[in-house]
């Protein structure tokens, strides 16, 4: 039985969320976020129970100039395999029969609650998308961060300095080209995608406050998510590192963090953009700042300036026909990118 204790909604909490009119209050959700990555994502049904298992070339046969009634020697491609792991994300959330039902608003307190469930495993799996790590937390998928960290090897080609970061107040640009065949997210096969709840409706719990085993009738909410992160193509996200978000704020003229700059040459970087889906995905300060800069360009990037406009809603830009997204996960205590 599931255990009851200072996780749980108590009177208090019920009585602030009740209006002067016995009605549950709208409440100001001020801890939401605007996380447009998992939004603009590709997902691919894995085919795995647990994961999806990628095949990449990883060389081509080589060809050979032959001259006449001389033979050429067979040759081959190579391929590899990577399996991409899944991480399961799950919350419990149980309410007394009797503080739920508290002036006959059952469905609405019900509700109230269930939206900062909804938003908290949005927030995370936001997060992980972005900074998760296999390697040191083994039930997490590995984000973006943990693939492109360091300027040498393979990935690091798709890695851009800003510069140095010289009061720990770093962050990063990303810019992503979706699809099931670049970059994706890959959910369990034969299962669902997106965030899985089941209403348990009223349950007998075991607590634990008070006097431990006793029980009480609860209702009960169930939320899961299973979600991996699949980078079949790593030329296809490219990471703007390095950019000292002080150093930028002290440069809106953008003459030494040159952010327009770098977005260019990110999206030079990626083979192609015809056939997936790119956004460029940056914190809230650096999308202010970004704004800022462009609007502070002389007449020589008149055009440029001509991409980085609103669109449909305050706040939301594009550059160069590529839509620049908020992502209040990405952080500004990044480290050196070296």
């Amino acid at each position: 039985m599931a255990g009851v204790g200072g996780s749980v909604l108590t009177l208090v909490d019920h009585a602030k969320r009740i209006g002067p009119d016995g009605k549950v209050a709208k409440i100001a959700e001020m801890l939401n976020q605007t996380n447009r990555i998992l939004d603009d994502a590709a997902f691919v049904e894995g085919n795995l129970p647990v994961g999806h298992r990628i095949n990449v070339r990883t060389s081509l046969p080589a060809p050979t100039w032959r001259q006449a009634n001389q033979g050429v020697a067979p040759t081959k491609s190579t391929t590899a395999q990577l399996d991409e792991q899944i991480g399961m994300l799950e919350s419990w959330s149980e309410v007394d029969k009797d503080i739920a039902e508290l002036n006959g608003n059952t469905y609405d307190f019900r509700l109230s609650e269930a939206k900062a469930f909804i938003q908290g495993m949005g927030q995370e799996m936001a997060q992980t998308l972005i900074y998760g790590n296999a390697g040191t937390a083994p039930a997490e998928f590995s984000g973006l961060a943990t693939r492109y960290n360091s300027l040498s090897g393979v990935n690091g080609q798709n890695i851009i300095s800003a510069g140095t970061i010289s009061g720990g107040d770093g962050t990063s640009i990303w810019l992503v080209g979706w699809s099931p065949e670049t970059v994706f997210m890959v959910y369990p096969k034969g299962s669902q995608a997106g965030l899985m709840h089941e209403d348990l409706g009223l349950v007998t719990v075991e607590t634990t406050a008070g006097i431990a085993g006793n029980r009480m009738r609860a209702y009960q909410d169930h939320w899961q998510w299973k979600l991996g992160l699949a980078v079949k193509d790593w030329r296809y996200a490219a990471r703007i590192a390095n950019i000292d978000i002080s150093a930028l704020k002290a440069d809106t003229a953008g003459s030494t963090v040159k952010l327009i700059e770098y977005m260019a040459q990110a999206l030079d970087l990626l083979p192609e953009l015809e056939t997936v889906r790119p956004a460029f995905y940056m914190a809230r300060t650096t999308s202010s700042l970004l704004r800022i800069q462009a609007m502070n360009k002389n007449t020589a990037a008149i055009e440029i300036q001509s991409g980085l406009q609103q669109l449909g809603r305050p706040g939301q830009m594009s550059f160069l026909g590529v839509p620049i997204h908020t992502v209040d996960q990405i952080i500004g205590t990044e480290s050196q990118v070296s």
